[in-house]
Parts: C-alpha cells; structure tokens; sequence
C-alpha cells in the first residue's frame, strides 16, 4: 500500500510539474512571423532568448541556485536576479507600463515566471513595431538594447547552463537550440 501511494504520489507530482511547464512561454519557441521587419527580427531575438531562459532554468534544484564556483563567482540564483533585472530594462525601454519587481520575497519559480512573461511582452510589442527608432530616447538609441541587455542576457543564460552542468543537473539534451523545439 505504500509503495501505491508513493507510486502514485510521484506520477502526480511529474503531471503537475509538466503541466506547470506548458503553461509559461517559451517552452518552444513561438511560430516565426512570415515578414522581416526590424521589428519581427527583433522580436525574434527576444524569443530566442526567452527559449534559452526557459530551459536554462528549467529544473533548477536548490542546489543549483545555491552553486558558484568560487567564493568571488555568482550563484545562479544571484544570475537570475540580474537576468530579472535585464529583462525588466527590456521592457521598460519599449513599453509605456514601467515594472520594477521587487526580487526580496519573490521565489525562484516567481523570478523565473517574471522573467519569461517581461520578454514575452517585450517580443510582441516589437513584433507590432514597424520602426525601431521610435524606442530611441535622449540618453540611447534602440540599438544599445541590442548590444546592451539582450545580449547580456544571453550571455547570462549560457552562464546558468555552464553552472547547473558544473553543479550535476546538465541542461536537457531534447531541446534543440537551432530549431526552437523539444524532442519528444
């Protein structure tokens, strides 16, 4: 009778977890925009990065989080705030609605949906945007969000990806980086 109850307690817990999986966004990436604009490339940078981040951090044990190499690296939990932070600066650069989350009380799972949701958004406004300059402001133009935080962000999630194998939780081997898609 236990091992029924244990048995079924883990097919549970596994149909919540992948339940809870398909709901955030980029679980693959989304459909391809059938023109090229500065606005859909763009956007599909942001996707791109929101399918890395979705699967870099897909699984992370406490353990993970918690793991730096040395005493003077970040933990990816420390990664993680600042890939938040990135992508909040995406988006209030290109959205009238200003977000700033407080990461105090957030849990990973929160920072993570936080995240995934921020360039979600930020992907469809460029999506709808003919022209990328009307992002320009007085202190920089729209290419600095290129070359600044989208591409840092990056970076970060390669980071994470290096820091979960490190720490014995490697990167799921069905996730096909090229095509945006898991393999079943």
């Amino acid at each position: 009778m236990k091992k029924t109850i244990v048995v079924f307690t883990l097919f549970l817990s596994t149909f919540i977890m992948a339940q809870n999986t398909e709901k955030l966004p980029y679980y693959e990436i989304p459909k391809a925009s059938e023109t090229y604009t500065a606005g859909s490339v763009a956007s599909r940078m942001v996707d791109g990065l929101g399918f890395r981040y979705f699967w870099a951090t897909e699984g992370l044990r406490p353990e993970d989080l918690a793991y730096k190499p040395n005493e003077s690296g970040r933990t990816s939990d420390d990664i993680m705030n600042h890939l938040l932070d990135l992508s909040n600066f995406i988006l209030n650069s290109i959205s009238e609605e200003k977000i700033n989350s407080d990461k105090t009380d957030m849990t990973f799972e929160a920072k993570r949906k936080q995240t995934l949701l921020n360039f979600e958004k930020a992907s469809n406004i460029l999506n709808s945007t003919e022209d990328l300059s009307t992002f320009d402001t007085n202190k920089f133009p729209f290419w600095n969000i290129i070359n600044g935080p989208i591409a840092d962000a990056l970076w970060h999630c390669g980071q994470v990806v290096m820091l979960r194998r490190a720490s014995g939780n490697p990167f799921n081997s069905k996730v096909s980086v090229f095509n945006g898609t898991v393999k079943k």
